[in-house]
């Protein structure tokens, strides 16, 4: 499991090779003012500016992190390993649940512990493993709250209560994604907001953005993603509903980087964006309290002697799935689901891609309003950039938009100034794109750097005894990493396939008690054929949506967006001999994350 990263895996040095996406520039050490003014015609010469000792290696501590691979510092890792399977034992093994409060006479603090689980993360998994996706999020739900998992150790047999699938919430996410690009439109006849709407679920490139790119803030979705959504949904309903402070409920998500645990740490994803901050601590309490990858949710079932391989494949029986404590959010989130659903095929999912299908879901909400409109599709300069036209019967263009994924292309992204990308992909001119879709991770968010690598798979499966035939441990060829990311897209689609073939004559789709298993194009119903886009019932979640605000007595705008603001970096700038002290009190002083 040498994929699995620990603090004992990071240093102060950047990768020999890896290009940082903010170079820091080693310049010569300038001289005092006084000597400038003394001499201001003096020439610097190579024996002065040699003089000086070696340069230390570059640093780049947590305002910095722009998601490039090797360039976590050691005050990073102090952080990262606050966001990890160990401090999920740790809370686990601190806080008894209400249930187990009750049993030993109320003499531990008890905790609400909530799980959710990103699709990434069960592709990952299921591929390493050669299991269903939806087999993957059974197993990931009996590690958590199942009889055979983790309440089979620790102090108080802690488990988690509920295992939400992400995407649930980013059906919700979808359906104002859609609305927030067809707002933009209307705004962009009065002049009032600028073109395009850039996505902004992928935290990497928020962070590259908020300290690179400032100027592109006005353009960026002001949406949550699902993480965050859910993060939100559950704090906010379950506080309400049991009459506990958010800080007595604990959410850990389960998502395929690291970059997570940068979206968690955010001040704006906190509970005093949408209630001001009240609860029993009188502390803000993040919506987010702990991220961990798919390698570490393997390295969390190793730590309580589980074989994660070995674990149920089937769904969790109703003693350890009780119900949400509201019938229609219940519903929503674990019940039996009904819909239209599409027939994967290779063209529709390399459009729609494996994050969450923003763009898409975009394109196809603006095409329904276009009754006889047709979408043209043009590669750019790689498979990771991308044009797409909805057109209309006349042959009009009437909506552009486009997809860019990785460092390497974003930084050609044709916004606010920045250049056309040579030999990219052909259009008008800038700001002809009406919607972007943006990721850090060439490939998308199954390529991220949490998510198992193709070197490790053939020792996680010898190590769990399963996965090879017959209980053969005979070497297996294991395919190259390109190949092995087709894999794990493949994994992730397979819960197209599996919903289809799960379906019975009254098209009823059995999720089971624990992961919901769809990937974010289905509805609970269908009540008006307008409403629905690829399965999805925009009335339905907008309905859903205002039960919500409803409920908690919260306007919907503080429920579903956030805000983003500049940062000034300090590459290259001097560093406080006690900036570990710092970072290390900030976040102990921050509950124990980020």
């Amino acid at each position: 499991m040498s994929a699995i990263l620990s603090a004992d895996d990071l240093n102060d040095f950047i990768s020999p090779g890896v290009a940082c996406i903010k170079p820091v520039e080693t310049l010569p050490q300038q001289q005092p003012e006084e000597a400038k003014e003394s001499n201001p015609y003096e020439v610097t010469t190579e024996e002065k500016v040699n003089s000086g000792t070696t340069a230390p290696p570059a640093q780049i501590n947590l305002t910095d992190c722009l998601a490039c691979s090797g360039c976590v510092t050691s005050a990073e890792a102090v952080l990262v390993s606050l966001q990890s399977h160990g401090e999920v034992l740790d809370t686990l093994d601190k806080h008894a649940e209400p249930k187990a409060v009750e049993n030993d006479g109320g003499n531990a603090e008890s905790k609400i512990f909530v799980a959710s689980i990103s699709p990434q993360s069960r592709a990952s998994l299921a591929a390493t493993y050669n299991v269903g996706e939806r087999e993957a999020g059974y197993m990931i739900s009996q590690l958590l709250s199942g009889p055979y998992g983790l309440r089979t150790g620790g102090k108080h047999g802690s488990g988690f209560t509920w295992v939400i699938d992400t995407n649930v919430m980013r059906e919700v996410a979808l359906t104002a994604a859609a609305e927030e690009a067809q707002q933009a439109l209307e705004m962009q006849q009065t002049e009032q907001k600028k073109r395009p709407v850039l996505t902004s679920a992928c935290p990497g490139w928020i962070c590259f953005a908020e300290k690179t790119h400032p100027h592109i803030l006005p353009h960026l979705s002001q949406l949550k993603s699902p993480q965050a959504l859910t993060g939100t949904l559950v704090k906010s309903v379950l506080s309400k509903k049991l009459g506990v402070s958010p800080d007595k409920i604990w959410h850990l998500a389960v998502m395929p980087c690291f970059d997570k645990k940068l979206e968690a740490a955010r001040g704006e994803l906190t509970n005093e964006a949408w209630n001001g901050g009240q609860n029993a601590t009188g502390e803000p309490v993040r919506d987010v309290d702990c991220v961990i990858t798919a390698r570490e949710l393997l390295m969390l079932a190793e730590s309580r002697n589980i074989s994660f391989p070995c674990l149920p494949r089937t769904p969790l029986s109703k003693t350890h799935a009780p119900a949400f404590p509201d019938s229609r959010i219940n519903k929503f989130l674990f019940g039996r689901r009904r819909g239209q659903r599409r027939k994967p095929t290779e063209e529709i999912d390399a459009t729609i891609g494996t994050s969450g299908g923003y763009l898409y879901h975009v394109l196809k909400s603006q095409q329904a309003q276009h009754p006889g409109s047709s979408l043209s599709t043009q590669r750019g300069r790689n498979a990771d950039v991308s044009e797409y036209t909805i057109v209309s019967s006349e042959g009009q263009p009437l909506f552009k938009a486009a997809r860019y994924y990785g460092f390497r292309n974003i930084q050609n992204l044709p916004v606010g100034g920045a250049r056309k990308p040579t030999g990219g992909a052909a259009g008008g001119n800038e700001g002809d794109y009406a919607y972007v879709e943006v990721m850090a991770c060439p490939g998308g968010c199954t390529n991220g750097g949490g998510q198992i690598k193709v070197g490790d798979v053939a020792t996680l499966r010898q190590v769990g005894g399963t996965g090879i035939e017959n209980g053969s441990v005979e070497q297996e060829v294991m395919p190259a990493q390109r190949e092995w990311l087709s894999k794990v897209d493949e994994a992730y689609w397979s819960a197209e396939s599996e919903d289809l073939e799960s379906t019975d004559e009254d098209g009823d789709v059995d999720m089971g008690n624990g992961v919901p298993y769809t990937n974010g194009h289905h509805s609970d119903s269908i009540s008006d054929e307008s409403e629905t886009v690829d399965g999805i019932d925009h009335g339905q979640v907008r309905s859903l949506i205002k039960h919500w605000a409803d409920i908690t007595s919260i306007d919907t705008d503080k429920l579903l967006g956030t805000i983003y603001r500049a940062v000034e970096s300090d590459v290259g700038k001097s560093k406080d001999e006690n900036s570990m002290e710092k970072v290390s009190a900030l976040a102990v002083a921050a509950g124990g994350g980020w």
